[in-house]
């Protein structure tokens, strides 16, 4: 019932009076529809009374009524039972025609208001939770509410009217007796169906549950296929993957066992209750009390509401399966965002794009703490490089800009404004980021380096390729900006996804600029290349730059260095380097890694050059 209450505003729609309409219409039409189908069976008493008659020739004997009229009236009553039929099915189809749309808005409208509702939840909620079982979330709650829909109002609501009916017809054409064992019969089957059904439900929830599993380990190793590849895995995840399905099989067969053994006892229960009442039917009809077609009449009855019936327990199982999808659903759309905006929290207005971090400390779990009493600022269009070991909390610093999470102390602020008071929207539309790991929409080039500016036109999208230092690439390709990349972007090389997430970045043109390893995929010439684009975007903006090689970072106005979560110099690069603390430890560790490199590159190339001189012909005399 809980579940039905969140629903109903979805289906019964308070802003679309034209959906309201086609609910009444249908309801009109299953009621309609009802009485068609109960009156069937009627058909069938009379054209069989008429045969009865015809043969007998007790209606001669009673009247002069012509004989053509004793043919006549059996085929009358065939005609009329095949009329009622096509009427009967011509009904439900418009029924369902007219209902169609209102199941299918529902559908549109909570799984728009889910999906949605899945982008504002934190990068904490995301992260801990598997994509792939998330999507199945998404799709089996949008299965579930148009199944729970029409299994109620098309299947549940005419099922309960035609008993009515019937109750009414046996009432009327025989006695109460008749209507006892019907409800008896009813109560039974109900009965087993809903105690069968909630055993086989456990099953279910099971198997639902492996194959959840499953999906999402498929996923998962799917999407690290190169992961995979490295480590020559193929046997191990496919291993990972069949023990998922193994459990996943089990339960399925389970829950087909558990089917029968459903189907099995509803059909003993209508057959017991069918004979009592044919038994009952016939020995009025040789009491004299009835005739052989009132005999026909309460089986075509019994038999018509058998597949209503029958369709009873599939329509239980499938509403519990279908409020248990949707109940899923619905504990996503419960889900607190940890990130919300504040009650009234305005637009950011940024005039020059000034970062200030002052006395942050944050901590992802309350035993860990990433950053102790961190400050610093970014004037702006200024740029200040944060550099230090892994694990030092740099990349924690763009997240918090970001505002994916909270801070447990101290202010961030953009030009004077804390970034808790303003809208997420505004504050992330400010701020441009060039990531280290770069994952593309399996989508065009086009289509992805759009993504930065929505309505960017053709050549604007070019024009950033082409400050990005990719647009010659792209057009050297056979389909150009059309060429897809491909899931995650695997059909590009990491250089090729660093230069598109540039160039979607540039597009944007936001007044802060994050640069978060942004060249850490490019080799050294290829970093050299693009770090000319890199100083040309950031000029003249707030730019942070994140970043392991200090070669990139030279001209910066400031480089913080991070370690254990402090700020423990700061300063130019000239300035750190004579400093001769950590900063200029690491710069020397890495001026000799490029050196080493250096000097490999050049012994190979001039071992290439004399192996050349060796095989080279002598040259002809003149």
């Amino acid at each position: 019932m809980a579940t039905a209450r969140l629903l109903w505003p979805y289906l019964w729609p308070h802003s679309r009076k034209d959906l309201q309409l086609r609910i009444i219409a249908s309801f009109v039409l299953v009621l309609v529809a009802k009485l068609v189908t109960v009156g069937v069976p009627f058909t069938f008493k009379w054209a069989t009374d008429a045969l009865v008659a015809t043969s007998t020739g007790v209606a001669q004997a009673a009247s002069a009524a012509p004989i053509s009229w004793l043919v006549a009236a059996p085929i009358a009553g065939v005609i009329l039972y095949g009329v009622s039929r096509v009427v009967m099915a011509l009904i439900i189809q418009v029924r369902d025609g007219l209902f169609a749309k209102v199941a299918m808005h529902a559908v549109r409208q909570l799984a728009m208001q889910t999906f949605e509702h899945m982008h504002r939840l934190s990068l904490r909620f995301h992260l801990e939770k598997k994509t792939g079982g998330l999507t199945r979330v998404l799709e089996r709650g949008r299965v579930g509410i148009e199944q729970l829909s029409r299994m109620f109002f098309l299947q549940l609501v005419p099922t309960i009217i035609e008993f009515l009916l019937v109750c009414a017809v046996l009432l009327g054409e025989f006695d109460w007796r008749y209507v006892v064992v019907l409800a008896v019969m009813i109560v039974a089957y109900l009965y087993y169906t809903v105690q069968a059904t909630n055993w086989r439900m456990a099953i279910r929830r099971i198997m639902n549950d492996s194959d959840q599993d499953s999906n999402g380990k498929a996923i998962d190793s799917l999407l690290n296929y190169e992961t995979v590849k490295y480590f020559s895995a193929e046997k191990r995840e496919a291993g990972r993957y069949d023990r998922a399905m193994a459990v996943y099989e089990r339960s399925s067969t389970k829950s087909y066992v558990s089917l029968a053994v459903l189907n099995g006892g509803q059909a003993i229960i209508f057959t017991l209750g069918l004979t009592v009442v044919m038994a009952m039917s016939a020995g009025d009809v040789l009491a004299g009390h009835v005739s052989i077609g009132s005999f026909i009449l309460v089986n075509a009855l019994m038999i018509q509401l058998y597949q209503p019936l029958n369709f009873m327990g599939t329509m239980y199982r499938e509403i519990r399966q279908s409020l248990v999808d949707i109940d899923k659903m619905f504990q996503v759309l419960d889900e607190y965002p940890e990130i919300a905006d504040t009650p009234g929290a305005k637009p950011l207005q940024v005039t020059g794009g000034a970062v200030r971090f002052d006395n942050v400390v944050f901590h992802y779990a309350a035993n860990r703490t990433i950053l102790r009493q961190v400050s610093f600022e970014v004037p702006a269009g200024k740029t200040v490089a944060i550099v230090g070991p892994s694990g030092a909390g740099k990349s924690t610093i763009s997240r918090i800009l970001f505002r994916f999470y909270d801070i447990a102390g101290g202010r961030v602020t953009v030009d004077g404004q804390d970034i808790r008071d303003v809208t997420q929207v505004s504050l992330r539309a400010a701020i441009g980021m060039v990531p280290q790991d770069t994952v593309l929409f399996n989508d065009t080039i086009r289509y992805n380096i759009a993504y930065g500016r929505d309505g960017a036109s053709d050549a604007e999208v070019e024009e950033a390729a082409d400050k990005a230092q990719i647009g010659a690439f792209i057009r050297s390709l056979p389909e150009a900006f059309a060429t897809p990349v491909g899931e995650r972007g695997l059909k590009l090389s990491g250089g090729e996804k660093q230069r598109v997430a540039i160039a979607r970045t540039i597009l944007k043109s936001p007044p802060i600029l994050i640069l978060d390893e942004a060249t850490s995929a490019l080799d050294s010439r290829t970093e050299r290349d693009i770090q000319a684009a890199l100083d040309a975007v950031s000029q003249n903006r707030t730019t942070l730059v994140i970043a392991h090689r200090l070669s990139t970072v030279v001209n910066a106005d400031e480089i913080l260095v991070l370690d254990k979560g402090v700020i423990v110099e700061r300063g130019r690069h000239d300035e750190l380097v004579k400093r001769a603390g950590v900063y200029a430890d690491m710069w020397n560790r890495q001026r000799e890694i490029a050196e080493a490199e250096e000097a490999l590159k050049q012994r190979l190339a001039d071992e290439r050059a004399a192996e050349g001189e060796k095989v080279a012909p002598p040259q002809a005399a003149e």
